[in-house]
């Protein structure tokens, strides 16, 4: 799988006026001015164009005219999920439903921690502003070449929720952050359908191909033992998203090798159930299965 490193676009000069500009008008003023202008010039100037038609064509089987819609509708529904992001920074609400909410709260009624495995898919940042552990530290893994202004405004977001973020670092040194915070029985909070540096991976039959995933959230949740819930957040409606939470289940006397086939199956069995009842809400824009079918 190759490295997709995605940053946020715009300056921070443009970021501080769109939250400005968010404080006062409606959201989906701001939909309709990407879906019209912005949407058609990055369908014709960006990959992610191709990638996300391969996507439709070769995973969902959809025909040509479907797939050059659904991919319209994917990026408009991508430029929707940034616009929405900034919008809680300028402390817009949105209705949230939580699905699963009571396996969240049950683990963080006890001593040891857990782990929430994420992915690139609906609005996983609204979680962090969502699900609250007061008496647990949340440890997000973050990318470490976002914009300084997103990352000021994640900061200042995440201390409300006693949530700090790690970042990947080249010389991996996170690893030794995510594993001291699992074992302080803190709450770490990690992608799984991408890599983080390392070239280790598993592989798993997902959407009717072999895909790699990264090897290490599966095999750092199994180190101390803990409970794993995977967390997708996906947009229902305009102002409205639903965060599913999902227990994972593996046999902790079994073998090192059949507790991380038994999590990343499980993993990966939860994001084909999402991606497959939200499939305009896949954001990795890369060739995904490429090196495995080529």
């Amino acid at each position: 799988m190759k490295n997709w490193a995605g940053t946020t676009y715009g300056n921070e000069w443009m970021h501080k006026w769109l939250i400005r500009m968010l404080r006062y008008i409606d959201v989906r003023l701001l939909y309709l001015f990407a879906a019209v202008f912005i949407i058609p010039v990055c369908l014709l100037l960006n990959p992610s164009c191709g990638f996300a038609y391969r996507f439709f064509r070769q995973r969902f089987g959809y025909g040509r005219l479907k797939s050059a819609w659904k991919t319209y509708v994917n990026h408009c529904l991508f430029a929707g999920a940034v616009i929405d992001k900034f919008a809680m920074y300028a402390g817009k609400k949105f209705d949230i439903e939580i699905e699963g909410g009571d396996h969240f709260r049950d683990l963080a009624e006890r001593q040891e921690g857990f782990v929430l495995l994420s992915a690139h898919i609906g609005n996983y940042e609204i979680a962090g502003y969502t699900l609250v552990c007061q008496n647990k530290r949340i440890n997000a893994l973050v990318y470490a070449g976002e914009k300084a202004s997103v990352m000021k405004n994640r900061d200042r977001m995440f201390a409300a929720t006693n949530t700090r973020m790690i970042a990947i670092s080249q010389d991996m040194s996170h690893l030794f952050e995510i594993d001291k915070a699992l074992a302080d029985g803190e709450i770490v909070s990690m992608p799984a359908d991408r890599s983080s540096g390392s070239q280790k991976y598993i592989l798993h039959d997902f959407l009717g191909a072999k895909a790699r995933f990264p090897l290490g959230p599966f095999s750092a949740s199994r180190v101390h033992l803990l409970n794993v819930l995977a967390v997708n957040v996906m947009k229902t409606s305009l102002r409205r998203y639903k965060i599913y939470v999902t227990p994972l289940p593996y046999d902790r006397s079994a073998t090192r090798e059949e507790q991380i086939r038994q999590l990343s199956s499980a993993y990966v069995a939860e994001l084909e159930r999402r991606v497959r009842q939200y499939p305009t809400q896949w954001y990795n824009y890369f060739e995904f299965w490429e090196e495995i079918e080529s």
